[in-house]
């Protein structure tokens, strides 16, 4: 499956290959199989050592981290000869060993021409709490995310509908109607799937058919997920982790999608959970949505106390919510509908930032987010369907009068009354 990340590999090989290159993301976005592919499409020689499963290596890290020498245990204990001139390496679950990362520093600083690729389940977790020195700038680091919509519609062969959206992204003219509807049909069933390469793959097995498709292959990775806390934390902090977690469609289920911790367990509080909260921030499996005093550059100087989560995917939330397909591509649930609909697109805005914020005004007032276009700050709202009326956005425009206003909803391209009207199934074009 093409992704979009390939592109930064390719600049990678091309500018700092020196460099060795981390690749961050939760488990299952397709890490692996993505530096396997440019690992042996780009390279004459490829070498892959899971440091999960081949122990005997993950030792050679414990005894030395100078280059040459592990080289040189590795060609013993696999029995090779390895022509680092022609060989990429590529070191798969890199976080079972902290010595592995430090090492990267020496391939980065060595006078040979060593390139390696490394990747693996919770590295932004095992980056976040390094114990030794982390060999920064001595490592180009690249996060990846589920597939976006763009990345979902070229995996099932759809690329002539991907090519006219972003025509009419580019020109801000209307679709033409069938395929306006064709693309928002497209938009449910993407909200059915979400973007795990697995998912993906199993809803083209079942001819396209969201009908067809199971949900057992997102339990599944809900579950890879759930081992992970409990395999890489302390009893106590995995509970949290757990609980955290599964409240997250609880919280975005009200009114005010304000993070509460009564809503994680009656009587917590924050100290007991930040470190857990940080913990799934960092392992990517959540994203923190900063809520902002006022709307002016730098947003990051204008944060305020609250924030909300929202998962890393949409068809994970989806099946941890217990929403039935049928609900969605029925419009049966237009409530939580448009829960999704706010998740999809702070997973689409988060890949860009990596930084996300949201403005509100006590209890009556409302922005979905807020971000930097081009040095303007930008209001967004998301709609669910075609009801586009906001008082929110209407007050915060007459309140801080933005250079132009986004709407992504199901209504077409459109631009009036300074709104920029986007699709649901263009907001990753923004």
């Amino acid at each position: 499956m093409e992704r979009e990340l390939y592109n930064n590999l390719l600049n990678w090989k091309k500018t700092n290959i020196k460099m060795p290159y981390m690749l961050v993301g939760a488990r299952q976005t397709g890490k692996t199989y993505l530096l396997t592919e440019f690992c042996k499409k780009e390279f004459k020689n490829y070498i892959y050592l899971n440091l999960d499963n081949m122990e005997k290596i993950t030792q050679v890290f414990e005894k030395t981290m100078i280059p040459e020498e592990i080289i040189e245990n590795i060609e013993a204990i696999l029995n090779i000869n390895i022509e680092i001139e022609d060989t990429i390496i590529f070191l798969d679950e890199i976080q079972v060993s902290e010595r592995a990362i430090s090492s990267l520093k020496y391939f980065c600083e060595s006078d040979k021409p060593y390139k390696i690729v490394c990747a693996g389940s919770l590295l932004g977790v095992k980056i976040n709490r390094f114990k030794s020195s982390f060999p920064v700038g001595k490592v180009w680091i690249d996060y990846l995310y589920p597939m976006n919509f763009s990345e979902f519609l070229k995996a099932i062969g759809e690329e002539k509908i991907l090519q006219l959206i972003e025509k009419c992204y580019k020109n801000m003219e209307p679709m033409l109607e069938p395929i306006h509807e064709k693309a928002l049909k497209l938009y449910n069933d993407y909200l059915c799937v979400g973007g795990m390469p697995a998912a993906i793959l199993n809803y083209i097995e079942n001819g396209k058919s969201i009908l067809k498709f199971n949900d057992e292959i997102i339990n599944i990775i809900i579950t890879s997920y759930l081992a992970d806390m409990a395999k890489y934390t302390e009893n106590t902090e995995s509970i949290k982790n757990n609980k955290i977690y599964n409240s997250i469609p609880l919280q975005l289920g009200g009114q005010n999608k304000k993070f509460k911790y009564s809503l994680v367990e009656k009587s917590a509080r924050s100290r007991e959970y930040e470190s857990s909260l940080e913990w799934l921030i960092a392992s990517n499996m959540i994203l923190k949505c900063q809520g902002i005093k006022k709307p002016q550059s730098p947003l990051k100087a204008n944060i305020d106390t609250n924030f909300k989560i929202f998962l890393s995917d949409i068809g994970i939330l989806r099946v941890l919510a217990k929403i039935e397909k049928n609900e969605i591509i029925s419009d049966k649930n237009m409530i939580y509908k448009g829960v999704l609909a706010e998740n999809y697109v702070a997973e689409i805005l988060y890949s860009k930032n990596r930084d996300i914020y949201y403005w509100q005004l006590g209890s009556n007032y409302e922005v979905d987010f807020v971000i930097n276009i081009d040095g303007d700050i930008i209001p967004i709202e998301v709609k669910a369907g075609n009801n586009t009326t906001s008082n929110s956005l209407n007050y915060y425009i007459k309140r801080f009068n933005p250079k132009y206003s986004i709407r992504i909803s199901t209504k077409n391209f459109g631009f009036s009354n300074n709104i920029k009207s986007i699709p649901l199934y263009a907001a990753h074009l923004i």
